[in-house]
């Protein structure tokens, strides 16, 4: 069996930036534990599956590891997919997901997701994760991720993990958020995911379902600019909506080929 496979950095406006998804569409669904197989082949952060299904799309999100419950950078890679190089007809595109119902409007090169809001709230530290960082954060939160709060975006960009020890620990489909005000935005973040063949994501869109919340509600504003200060680097824009937040960037084609299966 031929497939396509289209690999597209997301949350960037230049090839070698942002965060690197593969996207591949299906006439139909093949087992998981194949597609698995073709995530962990692509070794890349995420692979975005997808099936046209007329009026909606319905799209599953697997690293080489899991299938995550939901993800950001590879939404936008497959909505850019569609529009750019599938001629998807429409300037609004509905995924149905785990996480219910994603849409992606798209104006302008750039693609808005609305998804879910997940304000983290006050937590407590695993001891596991305190002992892996080389500086300690001014705040603890969590809602799928944990969320760490530091003083400065230097914090953010200084900061080491001990891998033995920050691999001892596993959060399911979260991970481990550090996050700052910024510089040149309003604010800064890197990602962290334990047990992962890739440590550190470079641009994290889900995470922002509770960054998002989190920066409007102490900078108090509702639009707010982010940059995932990892060594690709991602832009973001975001507003708050309350129960729902819409994340906006740009994405790139960067190779378009086939695979074959047996």
């Amino acid at each position: 069996m031929k497939l396509d496979l289209y690999q597209i950095d997301a949350f960037t406006d230049k090839i070698f930036g942002g965060n690197p998804a593969c996207v591949v569409p299906l006439d139909k669904w093949l087992p998981d534990h194949l597609l698995l197989k073709i995530a962990k082949e692509n070794a890349v952060a995420e692979t975005a599956f997808f099936l046209d299904k007329g009026e909606k799309i319905h799209l599953r999100w697997f690293t080489p590891e899991i299938e995550m419950d939901l993800c950001g950078h590879a939404t936008l890679a497959t909505a850019h997919c569609l529009k750019t190089i599938l001629k998807y007809p429409k300037e609004k595109i509905i995924f149905e997901t785990l996480s219910g119902d994603l849409t992606v409007s798209i104006k302008n090169d750039t693609y808005a997701l609305d998804f879910p809001s997940r304000m983290p709230i006050v937590s407590k530290l695993p001891e596991t994760i305190k002992k892996s960082l080389n500086t300690q954060p001014k705040e603890v939160l969590k809602s799928r991720d944990y969320v760490l709060v530091y003083d400065s975006e230097k914090d953010i960009k200084n900061i080491k993990i001990d891998r033995q020890l920050f691999d001892q620990i596993n959060l399911g489909t979260g991970g481990v958020i550090v996050t700052a005000k910024g510089n040149d935005c309003d604010f800064v973040s890197r990602f962290f995911t334990p047990q992962a063949s890739i440590l550190e994501d470079p641009v994290t869109g889900s995470a922002h379902c509770s960054l998002t919340p989190f920066w409007s509600n102490r900078l108090n504003k509702k639009e707010l600019t982010a940059m995932q200060i990892s060594d690709r680097v991602g832009k973001l824009n975001c507003i708050n909506k309350n129960e729902r937040v819409i994340i906006s960037g740009q994405a790139k084609t960067y190779s378009i080929g086939s695979f074959w299966i047996n």
